[in-house]
């Protein structure tokens, strides 16, 4: 399996990372790239929009050519994860901030950017997510909430009355950094979801 990690801004190394664990942790041969142009979409299974400015990251995607092709992938079934600003940049509808930015609307979530509050209301806290056995650290940076979900995506994690985490077919969305938070498991969760 190898999984791209849009390279444009963000959390780009820290993703990186955590799937070669994961791949480990799974016991399956995976190889993690980074992409940056479409050309390199050929060579990938599983997408990952990492956290870092979903404004910045979709202008990036959109200038480079990466944008239209990663939605066609996913569209046409590749699977794809996207945390905080990747999240964003998957949701078909923002509910609060600039409407007008570039994303790939493939997800069937509604999400409110910056519903946490700014940099300096940043916090940590436990979650229970679907799946896991104990709880996992959640990081939240300028985070935004899914404040909504419709067809078959389904939220698979809550805090403070919001949906953090949802998964839709081989999609899965986190408004948190898992990138950041030392533990793979979520990286193997998306592993496994998909293979």
């Amino acid at each position: 399996m190898r999984v791209g990690v849009v390279g444009v801004q963000g959390g780009v190394a820290e993703h990186i990372n955590m799937f070669k664990r994961a791949f480990i942790e799974v016991g399956i041969r995976g190889d993690v790239i980074i992409l940056k142009e479409p050309k390199e979409m050929e060579k990938i299974d599983a997408i990952v929009i990492p956290g870092g400015e979903s404004t910045t990251i979709g202008s990036l995607m959109m200038k480079t050519g990466l944008l239209n092709a990663v939605k066609k992938a996913v569209e046409g079934g590749i699977p794809i994860m996207g945390t905080c600003a990747g999240a964003v940049m998957m949701a078909k509808s923002i509910k609060a901030g600039k409407d007008t930015q570039p994303i790939l609307g493939v997800m069937d979530i509604e999400v409110s950017r910056n519903y946490f509050g700014r940099q300096r209301e940043s916090f940590e806290m436990d979650l229970m997510l679907e799946g896991m056995d104990r709880p996992f650290k959640g990081i939240f940076i300028r985070a935004p909430a899914i404040t909504r979900t419709w067809d078959d995506a389904r939220p698979i994690g809550m805090a403070k009355g919001v949906i953090v985490a949802a998964v839709q077919r081989k999609m899965l969305a986190t408004v948190f950094h898992p990138e950041l938070s030392g533990d793979p498991r979520l990286h193997t969760y998306f592993i496994k979801m998909i293979s």
